[in-house]
């Protein structure tokens, strides 16, 4: 009497081949988000010298008075908040990959810092942050006796 393979529309029952064209679109809708996830921002590069570290963060947008920076031992924490942009009437995004609000990210450092010598600068966008070993974490050529 009645076929169980026919389906509406003239098309024939595949559950298995729906199901994956299903899947397919769902892994494509969240393609985009599972990118972001575990990502640590803001990205940044450290560069190690004999006496000191550079630290650079990619922070565009945010002012600098959003920007904290504090040291403990070998611990750099940088704290910072990027403004929501407001949109005018009518205006809508299209596509928006640019997180807002709160940001917090701690580093631990490969020695100790002297935490009163440490310099910031921040321009277009990029933080750059000089950190001075302590003397004390420094290493000491140690003299050998001989008898």
């Amino acid at each position: 009497m009645f076929e169980p393979t026919i389906w509406r529309f003239g098309r024939t029952a595949q559950p298995w081949r729906e199901m994956q064209r299903l899947q397919n679109e769902v892994n494509r809708l969240f393609s985009g988000a599972s990118q972001a996830v575990g990502q640590d921002y803001p990205p940044i590069n450290i560069w190690m010298g004999q006496d000191d570290l550079i630290v650079t963060a990619e922070i565009p947008g945010v002012k600098v008075e959003n920007i904290d920076i504090s040291v403990i031992g070998d611990r750099l924490t940088l704290n910072g908040y990027r403004e929501i942009i407001s949109l005018k009437e009518g205006e809508s995004y299209h596509r928006q990959e640019r997180n807002y609000g709160p940001f917090s990210r701690t580093l631990q450092l490969p020695f100790n810092v002297n935490a009163t010598k440490v310099d910031a600068k921040y321009d277009k966008g990029i933080l750059t942050i000089t950190l001075p070993r302590a003397e004390e974490d420094k290493p000491k050529k140690i003299a050998i006796k001989s008898e």
